[in-house]
């Protein structure tokens, strides 16, 4: 891994115990409900991208045949201790999105929540997601973006580099044009909360 790469895996080792208390307050709103939602749009062989603490183990069904990675070891320790208390078969592998050990062409599916706030270079991790997924396969991402109101925008590029200092994620990506950048373009794009937070599904076309 890359300096910048390393250090944002360490913030997320240091908060991985309190991570799930931190993000309680979303997932008891409406983000429990959008997993489950997004879920229904994959099939086959499934590659979720940034499992970190195994939040959507639980909504995952038997049908499907789920791959998981992160780069925070302590991360997936608690993915692995989750899968294991709810008896669900997933493998679960510590890989850096930006640098994946799998063939092109390996998955059905790929599925991220609220994980390209925080790969240090978002372009290469999804040119990634691209190869490994695919031809004609679906990538379903729920992601939280820069707010295209000039206010909100402008509150979020001025708190940015508090948090990502403090927790690694960036709260101001443009996502969407970063999915265009990196050769995706039948995109799909649903507003969840605001212009913030979406629901994007891309078919692979190569």
């Amino acid at each position: 891994m890359d300096k910048r790469t390393e250090i944002i895996r360490k913030r997320y080792d240091r908060f991985a115990k309190i991570y799930d208390l931190m993000e309680k307050p979303m997932e008891a709103s409406k983000l429990s409900d959008w997993r489950k939602d997004a879920i229904k749009e994959l099939q086959g062989k499934v590659l979720e991208v940034g499992v970190g603490t195994g939040k959507n183990i639980e909504y995952y069904p038997k049908n499907l045949d789920v791959t998981g990675i992160d780069f925070s070891s302590k991360m997936l320790e608690k993915a692995r201790r989750k899968a294991k208390k709810l008896n669900k078969e997933i493998k679960l592998i510590y890989m850096d999105a930006q640098n994946m050990d799998f063939d092109d062409n390996t998955f059905d599916s790929v599925f991220t929540t609220c994980v390209f706030c925080s790969v240090p270079d978002p372009i290469k991790g999804l040119k990634e997601i691209r190869r490994v997924c695919k031809p004609n396969g679906k990538i379903v991402m729920i992601e939280h973006v820069r707010s295209e109101r000039k206010v909100i925008a402008a509150l979020m590029d001025i708190f940015n580099p508090i948090v990502v200092r403090t927790f690694g994620a960036n709260i101001n990506r443009k996502t969407i044009s970063n999915i265009e950048t990196a050769g995706f373009n039948n995109i799909q794009v649903k507003d969840l909360w605001l212009d913030i937070v979406k629901k994007i599904i891309i078919i692979n076309k190569k």
